[in-house]
């Protein structure tokens, strides 16, 4: 493993050498798409099992080296740090063999699929002075920051309660996200972004859950979550594949509410409290607007025009330049972690469960979760 002179010496002002594990319809159009195209980067290696993937994925990094699995990848002089993007269930053991090696890591959420793994990938980490960042991209989406700021400045006074909707339209499943024993299923797919923003926005944990969860087209592929966070603020979620694309977020206070739409806002909504200041606030927001129209355009072209994406991979390749940490980072991968898998818990049981009381044994908790 190298030492923290030896990795800084490496890292300052040089290109970063990014290998990227798992080569599936993501890597291809989101993450290789940026990475190509990042000042100061370079992808040198490619991993995937499956051959054609990876020959469709070497044709936006021509002059990687291929690998068929991440261990010979991960075995390369050449890299500096990867890319961790293939099937959930093998995010924990990637993430974890990459740091032992020495190379910094950008993870996709989740870290992984078990407790268990997430504490040891957790005290590899800490173990290891690198850079271990998650993928919680949302985080650096314009509209979740502003709507983080609003908040932190009281715009809608003291917080009541907020409620989310993160769901995906029809369309083909990919096979290892139909069930849970290879990662798939709604809560560590969709729940575990909204479960990380709310911590983002709000700034304290979710202390307890309830979760009641259906299996419509695949397995666990439609849930309703019932949570509780510091300060008792109740949070209601609904997640599902195939339910018609939308991400949205409302947050009620005491002076007003403040909502907006990831797929169709350009900004983030402020309404008083009462009916006719509201009328008068969607009034205003909904009308046409010219302005709307290149951004309306950029989201009906797809998921690679997510602005936050580059965000978040230009803060990561950006942190291992500098050397400097990058959040969120693993540790909140666990905190994530740990309240979807405490929802699937109280889905199995039917009773509500107590995120403390469901992750005895973890690792400490920290306090500052913004980025």
């Amino acid at each position: 493993m190298n030492t923290e002179g030896e990795s800084v010496a490496r890292n300052r002002g040089a290109t970063c050498r990014i290998g990227v594990i798992g080569c599936g319809r993501i890597a291809q159009s989101v993450h290789l798409e940026i990475l190509s195209g990042l000042p100061g980067v370079r992808v040198v290696a490619l991993a995937e099992p499956d051959s054609h993937k990876l020959d469709a994925a070497r044709v936006r990094a021509p002059t990687s080296v291929g690998c068929s699995d991440y261990a010979e990848l991960l075995e390369l002089p050449e890299v500096d740090a990867v890319v961790v993007c293939g099937p959930n269930a093998m995010h924990a053991a990637a993430a974890e063999a990459a740091l032992e090696r020495g190379k910094h890591v950008y993870l996709e959420k989740p870290i992984a699929t078990t407790l268990d793994e997430g504490r040891h990938l957790v005290e590899t980490y800490r173990r290891s002075g690198l850079i271990g960042m998650v993928g919680f991209n949302y985080r650096f989406n314009p509209l979740n920051d502003a709507a983080r700021r609003h908040l932190a400045s009281a715009r809608i006074g003291d917080l009541i309660g907020a409620r989310s909707i993160f769901s995906t339209g029809p369309g083909e499943i990919p096979a290892w996200k139909r069930t849970r024993e290879s990662g798939g299923g709604v809560l560590l797919d969709l729940a575990s972004h909204h479960v990380d923003m709310m911590r983002f926005l709000f700034g304290r944990e979710v202390t307890e859950v309830f979760a009641s969860v259906q299996s419509r087209r695949s397995e666990a592929d439609t849930a309703l979550l019932h949570m509780l966070m510091g300060d008792d603020l109740p949070v209601q979620s609904f997640f599902s594949f195939g339910a018609g694309a939308e991400d949205r977020f409302e947050a009620y206070g005491s002076q007003g509410r403040m909502s907006f739409n990831r797929h169709r806002s350009t900004h983030v909504e402020i309404s008083g409290p009462s009916q006719v200041t509201r009328l008068f606030s969607w009034l205003r927001d909904e009308s046409p607007s010219l302005d709307r129209i290149p951004f309306l355009l950029g989201k009906l072209r797809g998921t690679g025009h997510e602005p936050s994406f580059r965000s978040a991979l230009m803060h990561f390749v950006t942190a291992v330049q500098a050397n400097k940490p990058a959040l969120p980072d693993i540790e909140d991968g666990y905190r994530s972690l740990a309240v979807v898998l405490a929802a699937e818990e109280s889905a199995s049981r039917g009773r509500t469960v107590s995120i403390r009381d469901w992750d005895r044994g973890g690792v400490p908790r920290r306090v500052n979760v913004a980025s």
